[in-house]
């Protein structure tokens, strides 16, 4: 895979990338939920399965394009994508999020004879439902019985419709490992076929962290051209406006070898894209964090000096500071180190940082009457200027109060009995 990267790149540099520049920027967050909105089809009728292999295929051109274009959901937005982690000391985990249904109001749950029945006699269209609505009640039990019912409902061989549909059910009910065992049932041919599913396959590996065979996945749906993945948007979470958290399919490629323990891979492959601004200064920042083992001190330097230059134009000055921090703590024969400290220090005072640079100068004897002119600045975050300034005060807690005791009545004497 690294040796495909490494073609990539070179790909990316012979201004090969705009090949896939007709393919759309995002695919579904399900199989079921791109057919939705279709018209003149009955629920729960056999002609429904087969019109989820009939939307995806309608007006197919080229085989990965048109086949992407039949996955879109409809009058779905692309969200921007969530930022990497601000800092090369606290690794980001990998944002692999599993796609959820949209929210609904909660159900009854069922009756055990009720639920017996529509597991009995039910099919694909009865038992989604059923799956996310045991999901909600939270019944592992009956999520297993649920299970095992789908693995035996359609044995293999099935059409591809088929067993995209089966696979889909498989994961609303938080089956993943068991909807890869039905996709592996099925062999797509090459094409519009194949792209279907490998975008399930991706999801489905996705949502059971099998990170190997989901970054396979991908590779495989640009065949192997990765510097195309970053023309693809992957769907990550469905927010409860019902917009959708989507990601460059090369950063979550990337997130998915990185798991894997694939560094110097995933950095290779964040760097053959650079965006321009924020994203490509955090992608740099993210290559530099997973190459810190790989470089040396002065190819490090450069790299973060080329992030810097991004944060820096687009105002990032938190990002900045992070990346000026990174770049101070590498060797002292490294003359980046020293030049980022003199910035990190003249930066300071413009964002009121007294406290960043109160940590730069409390080993320089020579700034001694500085350093404590910083301490009297140091403030808590309660106070002004703080970021807990703003939170509701916290009230004190009272001692308790012991109850008033009512006076003992005094004792009588009983008379003596003679």
């Amino acid at each position: 895979m690294e040796d495909g990267i490494g073609r990539g790149a070179e790909q990316l540099v012979g201004g090969n990338a705009g090949k896939l520049s007709a393919v759309p920027s995002t695919l579904p967050l399900s199989v079921t939920g791109a057919t939705s909105d279709v018209r003149g089809i009955e629920p729960g009728s056999a002609g429904r399965r087969r019109s989820r292999s009939k939307v995806l295929l309608t007006g197919l051109g080229s085989a990965l394009a048109s086949g992407l274009a039949a996955l879109l959901p409809l009058g779905v937005a692309p969200v921007a994508a969530a930022p990497a982690s601000p800092s090369l000391a606290t690794p980001s985990p990998a944002l692999i999020v599993t796609p959820l249904p949209s929210p609904s109001a909660p159900l009854p749950p069922l009756a055990e004879v009720e639920f017996a029945a529509l597991l009995k006699r039910g099919g694909l269209e009865t038992l989604e439902p059923l799956c996310r609505r045991t999901v909600q009640e939270g019944d592992r039990q009956r999520l297993k019985r649920l299970r095992d019912q789908l693995l035996l409902l359609h044995p293999a061989p099935q059409p591809l419709p088929v067993v995209l549909a089966n696979a889909d059910v498989l994961l609303s009910c938080q089956a993943p490992e068991a909807a890869l065992a039905v996709l592996d049932r099925y062999g797509p041919a090459p094409g519009a076929e194949q792209v279907q599913w490998l975008t399930l396959q991706w999801r489905v590996a996705n949502a059971a962290l099998d990170h190997r065979r989901a970054a396979l996945a991908l590779e495989r749906l640009v065949a192997e051209r990765y510097a195309q993945l970053e023309t693809l948007s992957l769907p990550l979470q469905r927010r409860d406006d019902g917009t959708v958290v989507t990601r460059s399919a090369l950063e979550v490629m990337a997130s998915h070898l990185e798991s894997g323990g694939q560094n110097r891979t995933a950095a290779q492959l964040l760097l053959l894209s650079r965006p321009a601004g924020l994203p490509g200064a955090l992608r740099l920042q993210q290559a530099a964090r997973l190459l810190q083992q790989e470089l040396s001190p002065q190819e490090l330097d450069a790299l973060l000096e080329s992030a810097l230059e991004q944060a820096a134009s687009v105002g990032a000055w938190g990002l900045v500071n992070d990346l000026l921090d990174t770049q101070a703590a590498l060797p002292a024969g490294v003359p980046g180190a020293q030049r980022a400290r003199e910035r990190r220090l003249r930066l300071s005072p413009r964002l009121d940082d007294a406290y960043g640079e109160w940590l730069l100068r409390r080993g320089d004897p020579a700034a001694s009457a500085r350093r404590e002119q910083l301490e009297r600045q140091l403030r808590s975050p309660l106070q002004p200027g703080g970021h807990a300034a703003d939170l509701p005060a916290i009230a004190e807690p009272q001692a308790p109060v012991a109850p008033a005791l009512s006076p003992l009545p005094p004792a009588v004497s009983s008379p003596r009995q003679p």
